[in-house]
């Protein structure tokens, strides 16, 4: 890696942009982001900015169980995120679908088989720490070029 290469890669993750999503939660994921960026949990000392548009972030936050509506909308902004980006699953809906699983409109399967998952938060409602540790994992992981869609690019350019 040159000198030019790792530069980009610290600031990867020393200034993560994060884009988040709703898949169809009960929002208690979404209340819990909002103080992460407040002065409290300061997910600024990290670098983390929260960007609304797909296309300026490293980082997707997605949120929710998966329904049918939700599935394709995730498919459409995961591939606007321009690479190398990582995917931090929040809460226990896009695993498993929580309370809501087994309703008629929501997908049977894990977000991991709509979209490569790099890092999982677990809880309902995660707490905004383990929210703002994912994030951090996910910059070391982009930093590290370690995320699932910079090592399928990698693979690719090897075939």
């Amino acid at each position: 890696m040159n000198l030019i290469e790792r530069v980009i890669a610290i600031s990867r993750r020393r200034s993560p942009w994060i884009c988040r999503l709703n898949a169809g939660s009960c929002n208690g994921c979404d209340i819990e982001i909002t103080p992460l960026l407040s002065p409290r949990y300061d997910a600024e000392q990290l670098g983390v900015e929260l960007h609304g548009t797909p296309k300026h972030a490293d980082i997707v936050l997605i949120s929710g169980t998966l329904t049918l509506r939700s599935r394709q909308a995730i498919l459409d902004i995961y591939a606007q995120v321009p690479n190398p980006k990582a995917v931090v699953a929040l809460g226990s809906c896009p695993a498993s679908g929580n309370v809501f699983a087994g309703s008629p409109l929501v997908l049977s399967e894990s977000l991991d088989s709509i979209v490569p998952v790099d890092v999982w938060v677990p809880g309902c409602p995660p707490r905004p720490q383990a929210i703002l540790d994912g994030v951090a994992r996910a910059a070391k992981l982009l930093e590290e070029g370690a995320t699932k869609s910079q090592l399928e690019s990698r693979r690719g350019r090897l075939s």
